[in-house]
């Protein structure tokens, strides 16, 4: 057994690979031991196929950046061809026939994928707590939520089973579990990563697939694998001047950081632990030769939590009717309340009513573009509190009550306005768009954005605070955030603890 598989990031294990010091084999195996004694008290892991990681082990992986690193991706968009897809829904079993070219590209790098992480059905909701597959515990205190919706894949990372795992974002989905699960996750660009073939772009552009990782530089590393154009794309964004990996790897100019601090959802409370640990990063910014200067987007909070919804709400439809049309209406009666009453919202919403949301999307990416013209980036929290205890986000059995009496008056009436206009809609979304109030800015507007861990409650859970750059230029941030690791500023993952 490898012993000391843990003490590396990926890069690192691909390296002792490359240098004939270790196996993929015996990579795999450690991965594997770790899995075996750490998921049953997680829940990371709800899928594996150890057997054809062994085999392929065997037979030989690709040469690449990560030959042999043991490798998890997020059940939710990655087709893996042959194994099963359930999208963290009891209404959804599909054994994918092809690779994703998302897929493709990772496994291009030599990654041995052994398993799948846990996600909330259809990435809906920001805590890994499907019904499908039961919750996703924090690696740093049982009982509490691992953030979503890419819970599992951040916290089979922070707790050491592998260096790093596929995810994806669609309103915080990487950096929300990444802040509250002590690790580094960065959300790449609208258009930088593909999501095809099935889609050319998720939620109308506001999700990006990439990995949460260890390390900036596993995370530049695998961008530079995954990144550029796909047949049928909607954008072809052009790469950087070298690459991300060189980024990552020096320090940037003197950058000027916009402070922002007002959340964009209405009655959101921030920590004072999340506001101290803001202002402790801004202090250390400056000392690093940065200016940090207290700015704010010009955007209506009013509208923003509800052009957000619509949209969501839209594709949420789209897809019950994909699950309606392919399996039959028996598997709809499955979903979780809020999915339900999700799809019954979008269709009862008109197409002239998700042009007016698209319209206040592009109101928010005018008013932040015209921000970041004066400021580098934008420096946030990620989330405005630490993990919560499991069943706190979920909605609660009256919400659930609510929603599926919402979702019968729907079939026989038009009240997608009324839900809405009433503040019924508000106010069973605030406790999960509250969560939301900073990292949805980066999906409404394309931005690329990142979830750094620096920092510690007094009750011993992570505080990531969030960095949010020009319209692709994820170079700039890749490269502070290599500079404040290498500065000893991150926190330690939960295994190091």
């Amino acid at each position: 057994m490898f012993k000391e598989y843990n003490q590396y990031d990926a890069l690192g294990l691909a390296a002792l690979v490359n240098s004939k010091q270790v196996s993929a084999k015996e990579l795999l195996d450690a991965a594997v031991d770790s899995a075996n004694k750490l998921n049953p008290k997680l829940n990371a892991i709800i899928h594996r196929f150890d057997e054809r990681a062994y085999n392929a082990a065997q037979a030989g992986l690709p040469a690449g950046a990560f030959t042999g690193v043991p490798y998890l991706l997020k059940d939710l968009s990655f087709y893996f061809e042959g194994e099963p897809l359930t999208m963290g829904s009891r209404s959804v079993n599909i054994v994918n026939t092809y690779d994703s070219e998302i897929v493709k590209r990772m496994k291009a790098t030599g990654v041995n994928t052994f398993g799948k992480t846990n996600t909330p059905e259809f990435g809906l909701i920001i805590t890994t707590e499907p019904k499908a597959h039961s919750a996703t515990h924090n690696p740093f205190k049982k009982g509490y939520s691992s953030g979503g919706s890419s819970g599992g894949s951040a916290a089979a990372v922070s707790s050491g089973i592998v260096p790093m795992a596929g995810a994806g974002d669609g309103g915080g989905s990487i950096r929300f579990p990444a802040a509250w699960c002590g690790v580094f996750g960065l959300k790449p660009s609208r258009g930088r990563n593909p999501l095809g073939p099935a889609f050319g772009e998720g939620w109308d552009g506001a999700i990006a697939d990439h990995v949460i990782t260890r390390s900036v530089r596993d995370s530049a590393a695998m961008l530079d694998a995954t990144s550029g154009a796909e047949v049928g794309a909607p954008y072809v964004i052009a790469p950087p001047d070298g690459t991300f990996l060189q980024a990552a790897m020096r320090a940037p100019r003197p950058l000027t950081i916009a402070l922002h601090q007002q959340p964009l959802v209405a009655n959101t409370v921030v920590d004072k632990e999340v506001l101290a640990v803001l202002e402790q990063t801004a202090a250390q910014l400056e000392a690093m030769g940065h200016r940090v200067i207290p700015a704010e987007p010009n955007i209506n909070i009013e509208k923003f939590w509800h052009d957000f919804m619509v949209v969501v709400c839209a594709h949420t439809a789209f897809t019950i009717d994909n699950i309606e049309r392919r399996f039959g209406s028996e598997h709809i009666k499955n979903l979780e309340p809020q999915t339900y009453n999700m799809a019954m919202l979008g269709r009862s919403l008109s197409a002239v009513d998700l042009v007016h949301a698209k319209q206040g999307w592009h109101d928010s990416q005018y008013q932040t573009g015209k921000l970041l013209t004066q400021y580098d980036m934008i420096l946030c929290p990620t989330v405005p509190t630490t993990a919560v205890k499991h069943g706190v986000l979920p909605p609660s059995r009256m919400d659930e009550l609510l929603m599926r009496s919402a979702g019968v008056l729907n079939k026989g009436l038009d009240m997608g306005k009324v839900a809405f206009s009433s503040g019924m809609i508000e106010k069973l979304s605030q406790p999960v768009l509250g969560k939301m109030a900073f990292t949805l800015l980066g999906n409404v507007t394309g931005l690329p954005a990142m979830s750094v861990p620096i920092g510690m409650s007094k009750k011993g859970l992570p505080i990531g605070m969030q960095l949010i750059g020009r319209m692709n230029d994820e170079v700039t941030l890749l490269s502070l955030a290599g500079e404040m690791e290498r500065a000893g500023l991150f926190t330690k993952p939960a295994f190091e603890r």
